[in-house]
């Protein structure tokens, strides 16, 4: 593995800032001490932070050289509200929250790759480093870009990463086109008549409505979606009721679409308005559905994808680089990005779980899991990737 020394050297200090982000986990949009955190690390290396975009984003510019060329790298920096299970030193101190991501990890990484590439400066043109807030369900990336990130801060490409549990440290993951699905939520509510239940002929029973139309929702994947074309439609939360003898008025229905691309979000939503629309209606009932598109499927460009491998095949070998990856259901924000400019996400692996310290959960070592914790052993990898990258990328032109 061919890691950067001066940033192996100085990797126990990131560590500390690592854990230091994750024993304070902030919430999406209330990344206040992390964004302080992180802009006086930039500033440090006399970089001048530009904050609050996107609320509590931050990004500071490297610039080198006289090229136009730029590029973009972007970290997210928000936890999730669940409560930690680990015992070690650096578990969370903020009850309700955690940094069951990574997205400690992912910060330090950059900060990292930023402290060299302002020192060195091995580059013709200029490095966007972009520190998102609110990446898990707040579509941190989305706003960001409505609040002109782009226009501000121009990016030819731009590029992201995530930690991997159960990839090796030291293997890199990468496909062109979809990695990511699309993450959409949907809420159906049943108006029916309430009744006595011995008596169910004098009203109109809304939970045998959600019944009916919660087996033709799956219809849809098995006989509308194209076969070869992943989707899932799940239905995780039916409602109804507060008494054995008693028909409620109402029903309501909740769950979650993923599909890779937006042709699919398209041919589900609307076969599912047309089953509850007309499943309710032959029972004599009434039914809406609340279609909520939360982030769109993330697809790679297959350039950037192609350069991203190539990029860690010079650190880690071919042999650690898996160039057609398999996709996940899960969905991620940057996708908006991709939306608007190329470039590619890659995952890191982040082990088996050995890595962490004493006093850890009982749990496994995966990302949403309470006994999670990032492996301190992708800081320099990933910092070291992030510098390639940006010295590939805008390698200087060669002397006439």
């Amino acid at each position: 593995m061919k890691l950067i020394d001066e940033i192996l050297a100085h990797a126990g200090e990131f560590q500390a800032i690592r854990r230091d982000i994750h024993a304070h986990p902030e919430l999406r949009y209330e990344e206040h001490r992390t964004a302080e955190l992180v802009a006086t690390q930039l500033a440090g290396l006399g970089l001048d932070p530009h904050r609050g975009l996107g609320g509590t984003g931050v990004v500071a510019s490297i610039r080198q050289g006289s090229s136009g060329r730029s590029i973009g790298l972007r970290a997210d920096m928000d936890a999730l509200p669940m409560e930690e299970h680990n015992g070690f030193a650096h578990r969370s101190r903020n009850s309700g929250k955690m940094h069951a991501c990574g997205h400690d990890g992912h910060t330090a990484m950059l900060l990292a790759a930023a402290r060299y590439l302002a020192r060195h400066r091995r580059f013709d043109g200029t490095v966007h480093l972009i520190f998102q807030p609110a990446e898990e369900g707040g579509a941190g990336a989305r706003r960001m870009i409505q609040e002109g990130l782009f226009q501000k801060f121009p990016c030819d490409a731009v590029f992201g990463l995530h930690n991997w549990p159960g990839l090796a440290v030291g293997q890199l993951g990468v496909r062109p086109g979809a990695q990511l699905a699309s993450s959409n939520e949907f809420e159906i509510r049943i108006q029916g008549k309430g009744a006595h239940a011995a008596m169910p002929h004098l009203g109109v029973d809304p939970v045998m409505v959600a019944v009916g139309i919660a087996q033709m929702l799956q219809t849809i994947i098995s006989r509308n979606r194209k076969p070869i074309e992943a989707a899932v439609l799940s239905i995780t939360q039916i409602h109804a009721g507060s008494a054995t003898n008693v028909i409620p008025d109402e029903a309501t229905m909740q769950g979650t679409v993923r599909t890779f691309s937006v042709e699919a979000i398209d041919l589900i939503e609307g076969r599912m308005r047309e089953v509850v629309e007309h499943v309710a209606l032959a029972h004599g009932a009434a039914a809406s559905l609340a279609f909520h598109r939360n982030y769109p499927p993330l697809l790679n460009h297959r350039r950037e994808a192609e350069f991203c491998a190539s990029v860690m095949e010079e650190i880690v070998g071919p042999a650690g680089v898996l160039r057609d990856i398999e996709p996940t259901m899960g969905a991620e924000d940057f996708a908006f990005m991709l939306q608007e400019r190329p470039g590619a996400y890659v995952f890191l692996g982040n082990g088996d779980g050995a890595h962490r310290a004493a006093g850890h959960g009982l749990g496994p070592c995966s990302l949403h899991n309470p006994s999670y914790d990032f492996n301190d052993a992708l800081i320099p990898l990933g910092a070291t990737y992030w510098v390639r990258l940006v010295e590939r990328w805008l390698a200087p032109a060669p002397a006439p």
